[in-house]
């Protein structure tokens, strides 16, 4: 009897000192970062954005899409024309489960772009999946911490 006393205490204390496990907190942000995402693509999908800074491993290289007037569509496709050349590619806004290339979190959102162009052009240097610094109805500002040497790229577009 004295046994069976001792081994309910021994696995009542067992069970109080055995951490437990909280909701999925992974379902909790993927909800929470839904709500953002689509509030992120409605912003973009309205109306032309220009690129008012794109600052690559420290240099300055906003003036290579100076005249470019960019448009979010909502199936996907973005249009990057300056009068006299158009670029066609894709973006998208996407939970990010691997955060080795941005933030420290496993849960941030990132903005994707992609242009089907060569190493040489100027447009390959767009294509990412940005984190997202900030972001409202006018302004979108986003940032991509390269894995291999740790070069920062800034991108910030701003509604015309």
């Amino acid at each position: 009897m004295k046994n069976r006393i001792l081994y309910s205490m021994l696995l009542m204390m067992s069970l109080l000192l055995t951490p437990s496990c909280s909701s999925d907190n992974d379902s909790i942000n993927s909800n929470n970062n839904s709500v953002e995402i689509a509030q992120i693509e409605n912003e973009v999908e309205s109306g032309i954005w220009v690129i008012t800074s794109f600052v690559d491993s420290g240099q300055d290289e906003t003036n290579n899409f100076i005249n470019y007037n960019f448009t979010f569509s909502t199936n996907g496709t973005l249009i990057a024309n300056n009068g006299t050349i158009t670029m066609t590619g894709t973006w998208s806004v996407t939970t990010s489960s691997n955060s080795n290339d941005d933030s420290s979190s496993n849960d941030d959102i990132d903005f994707n772009i992609f242009f089907p162009v060569p190493e040489t052009n100027d447009f390959e240097d767009l294509i990412d999946d940005w984190e997202i610094v900030t972001h409202n109805s006018n302004t979108i500002s986003l940032i991509d911490v390269s894995g291999g040497n740790g070069d920062t790229d800034i991108l910030v577009f701003q509604k015309n």
